[in-house]
């Protein structure tokens, strides 16, 4: 029963820091680009960058991990139709991330070439920037579907 309860409590953390920095990241880049500023912006996107790795994909790797052990010690079966559209909602979530990760790096590697150049953000900064604005909406709301599946376990029939 002590096992359950860890592993419950670190998925919960889990997504929950999942939520909390891909919210939290897309606000602090948001503002950033507002400003026009391709040394705030580099500075910002850095940022934006090592919390991406530090705990967004930390929380990318234990998260699957925490979802199967916890189902296998409460007896569920994975393909439990709630969990199993939580797992496609998850991989939704991983095609749109991934690239927004790469696109991060390549925004915050603009901006310090554009800062140190002393010149405005080149094309290609606001061409990627709006990619990455528009991937973050299919992410962020499949994250949000996964939560409230963990929250309610509807009863859906797939298999």
């Amino acid at each position: 029963m002590l096992l359950e309860e860890l592993l419950r409590l670190a998925h919960v953390i889990g997504a929950t820091v999942l939520f909390g920095t891909g919210a939290g990241i897309a606000f602090f880049m948001v503002m950033a680009h507002r400003t026009g500023d391709p040394k705030l912006i580099a500075h910002v996107a850095g940022t934006v960058v090592i919390a991406d790795t530090v705990f967004t994909a930390t929380a990318v790797i234990f998260q699957p991990i925490t979802g199967y052990y916890l189902a296998q010690s409460i007896g569920w079966s994975l393909h439990e139709g709630w969990i199993a559209v939580s797992l496609l909602l998850y991989v939704l979530t991983g095609i749109f991330w991934l690239p927004v990760v790469w696109i991060q790096i390549r925004l915050r590697n603009l901006a310090r070439a554009a800062s140190a150049a002393g010149l405005p953000l080149p094309p290609a900064y606001h061409r990627l920037y709006r990619i990455w604005f528009a991937c973050g909406f299919p992410a962020f709301f499949a994250v949000i579907g996964i939560i409230w599946l963990m929250l309610n376990k509807p009863n859906i029939t797939l298999f």
